[in-house]
């Protein structure tokens, strides 16, 4: 009752748009970033090339923060998740037709030349702008919108949606690319189907969210920030924006851009932070990368031999519920034991999946139901250790500025995940997959130190 009553006639409850915001956050990132990976790799590109052409679209991620500040001050945050989602929309369809069509003997020789595929490329790269836009927007959004007490109760369910999006990417979509494989014997024609199934679902999430999203206050608390009004107080003189001289416009925005850096940069102990946010997922940086071509390289080679649904369906079912469970686990142990008592266990689940990897390169199982279980341990990891980390940036990203501040502390997440793996299937493919997961556990002695060094400088009630 308390809840509800936080809530006035005809205002949206963040039950309503919280969930499918996240899930239209992640679709975009993983289609770009991971199911790329699934279909190049079976479209007979090599893991050094897949690799390194699918961590340069992280890119856009890493330089974000050099336009966060102009959604901060042009127009609402609102506008901006609704129009970003229109751009990415278009993008998915025109991605589906600009596929290219080797011949299977091109395919199934392995060195399908890049060039193949530069066009897709670059729609690629325009859907990774908007979609990095789209989440300086929306993580904007959420912290206007909820006090400090709801961005707690709903990171959980935050983050296991955007994680659920991967789990979709990885599961329903693969599934259904591997379906049409089979079915049709052509790769190409099963993956420009399931590019535009992409398209027509993403176009029904903007249109959801053009309704959706509340205009009106949601929150009356105590918070001056915690209200959409506050979206157009972002900037001083915000509202009168369109009597400004276009020179005195482009002078303001300049101004709060300087001010956005400095003011991230005179933070304490900023140096630390960032290590922090470099080095924690760095396990999953490299996995991330050479994860789905292990699970569909051939056992001879050291991979699983799984098909392109197998691969789906483990992801989808085993890895939906374990990662919910993660997820929520690590929302309710982050709310009530507070970020710094729960930053140690969150920080050792990173490396379980570290563990099963190296498990399933050595004895390469045949079995669904090992193969099943090593994914439960892998996705329940990474949605508890996850909630950590996005405490941590939203914590750290507290005072002023803390739309843009967020922006440039997921910008540095990004650059982790790039720089790694660019380089992941190079690695690969000069270790072995054995080799390479052994070096995958020993980098998440990274992780740890990083823990130990963020740990000491928290206090006990910080995102309690």
């Amino acid at each position: 009752m308390k809840e509800k009553a936080a809530y006035g006639r005809g205002e949206i409850s963040p039950w309503a748009w919280v969930s499918t915001l996240y899930f239209a956050e992640g679709i975009p990132y993983f289609i770009v970033n991971t199911i790329s990976v699934i279909m190049f790799k079976n479209m007979g590109m090599s893991n050094g090339d897949v690799a390194m052409y699918t961590g340069l679209l992280y890119l856009p991620w890493v330089i974000k923060p050099l336009w966060s500040p102009f959604v901060d001050i042009i127009r609402t945050k609102r506008w901006w998740v609704v129009a970003m989602q229109v751009v990415m929309s278009v993008a998915f369809a025109l991605a589906a037709f600009s596929l290219p069509h080797p011949s299977p003997e091109v395919i199934e020789g392995g060195h399908t030349p890049v060039s193949l595929f530069s066009v897709t490329l670059v729609i690629f790269w325009i859907a990774a702008f908007a979609s990095a836009t789209h989440d300086i927007a929306a993580d904007g959004y959420y912290m206007l919108v909820l006090d400090s007490r709801r961005q707690s109760l709903f990171v959980g369910i935050r983050s296991t949606f955007y994680r659920l999006a991967s789990i979709f990417g990885q599961g329903v979509l693969v599934v259904i690319a591997g379906i049409l494989e089979t079915r049709t014997g052509d790769i190409p024609r099963a993956w420009f189907i399931t590019m535009l199934i992409c398209a027509v679902l993403f176009a029904c999430l903007t249109l959801y969210h053009s309704f959706i999203l509340p205009k009106e206050n949601l929150s009356r608390s105590a918070d001056p920030d915690a209200s959409p009004e506050a979206d157009v107080r972002t900037c001083p003189g915000r509202t009168h924006v369109s009597v400004r001289s276009m020179s005195g416009r482009v002078v303001g925005i300049f101004r709060e851009f300087g001010r956005t850096f400095a003011t991230f940069f005179k933070k304490r102990h900023v140096w630390i932070a960032i290590l922090f946010m470099l080095l924690y997922r760095l396990p999953e940086a490299f996995l991330l990368k050479m994860m789905n071509p292990f699970l569909l390289d051939p056992e001879d080679i050291g991979g699983l031999g799984l098909s392109t649904e197998n691969v789906g369906i483990v992801y989808g079912t085993v890895g939906v519920a374990a990662l919910t469970i993660g997820g929520i686990i690590g929302g309710i142990a982050a709310s009530r034991l507070g970020l710094k008592r729960s930053l140690w266990p969150m920080a050792l689940s990173m490396t379980l999946p570290c563990l099963t990897f190296v498990y399933l390169s050595m004895f390469q199982p045949h079995s669904i139901l090992v193969i099943s279980l090593c994914v439960l341990i892998e996705q329940f990891g990474y949605g508890f250790g996850f909630t950590a980390y996005m405490l941590y940036m939203m914590h750290f990203s507290e005072g002023e500025f803390k739309t843009s501040h967020y922006s440039i502390c997921t910008a540095f997440m990004a650059l982790s995940m790039m720089l790694p793996g660019m380089v992941a299937g190079y690695l690969q493919e000069w270790l072995g997959y054995t080799g390479f997961f052994w070096m995958v556990m020993a980098s998440c002695l990274a992780t740890l130190a990083v823990t130990v060094s963020v740990r000491r400088l928290l206090r006990p009630d910080d995102m309690h």
